[in-house]
């Protein structure tokens, strides 16, 4: 669902109408007649949507995680901000950027278009900017040759598809100026081979075997893994997100619904509620 688009159409419509009554039907009506319920509805959610659809649009628009390819860092159910300027002023609806104020940085957490279905919001960690060599080997992240620095840090616990229980390891990383936990999980592969998409772009950028692959990222484009790394569906399987499919950094958890329901985990915590996101 294009949510941007249904706000922008409920906006045309009331607005349109609220104006037509205004400059053609309402100099005919008497002036202690009552509004027409259409108008009277119109005149009154106008402004709402209007507010809606520009703070939506251009500063902060919220989310919900459905699935666990970025824990431990969010959880499902997680309820999160997302800003939409940080990236650049994008126009609504065809996210066409306008105003370049900032890129991507490595290790940022960002919500995107997936490049092969732009109805679907995905969210992954910028692991290559543009010109970046990423190698995963043996689960281990190599960016320009140089090993990512990690710190083990313990068992996190969860039940995943089917209640069926997973229990991973998980690592410090730093990646630029982010410090965040990510997770590998014991007698997974590094990279399902047979799951990646043989026909997308820059395709040839990328080289694969059993025990990891190693792509060159394109100008313009992003790579991109969830933090749960041996359970997200992400660049290593479906390929590079471009610029014009960004849709801004998530930064802030506002609310949770399910963690506590549907997860079992040594770092959930009540406090998460309301914290930022490394």
């Amino acid at each position: 669902m294009n949510f941007a688009l249904i706000l922008f159409l409920a906006l045309v419509i009331t607005g349109g109408i609220w104006l037509i009554d205004r400059l053609f039907l309402a100099r005919h009506r008497a002036a202690e007649a009552r509004l027409p319920m259409l108008v009277d509805y119109s005149k009154s959610f106008f402004p709402v949507i209007l507010v809606v659809f520009l703070l939506r649009s251009f500063l902060v628009e919220p989310f919900k995680i459905p699935s666990g390819s970025m824990l431990p860092t969010l959880l499902v159910g997680d309820f999160i901000l997302v800003n939409k300027y940080e990236y650049g002023i994008r126009l609504p609806v065809i996210n066409r950027k306008i105003i370049d104020i900032s890129q991507p940085q490595r290790g940022d957490v960002m919500v995107f278009r997936f490049p092969q279905d732009p109805s679907l919001d995905y969210i992954k960690r910028v692991v290559g900017l543009p010109g970046d060599v990423v190698e995963y080997r043996d689960k281990r992240l190599v960016i320009n040759g140089q090993p990512v620095a990690i710190r083990p840090e313990g068992k996190f616990e969860y039940t995943g598809q089917g209640l069926n229980y997973i229990r991973g390891d998980t690592w410090r990383e730093q990646l630029g100026n982010h410090n965040h936990i990510a997770m590998t999980i014991e007698g997974e592969p590094p990279v399902r081979v047979y799951e990646v998409a043989g026909n997308f772009p820059y395709r040839d950028n990328c080289s694969y075997t059993e025990s990891g692959f190693k792509c060159t990222v394109p100008a313009g484009h992003y790579f991109m893994l969830g933090d749960n790394r041996d359970a997200s569906n992400d660049s290593r399987y479906w390929g590079f997100v471009p610029d014009e499919n960004i849709v801004g950094r998530a930064f802030f958890i506002w609310w949770n619904f399910d963690d506590f329901l549907h997860m079992v985990s040594t770092l959930s915590r009540p406090e998460r509620i309301g914290s930022t996101i490394d």
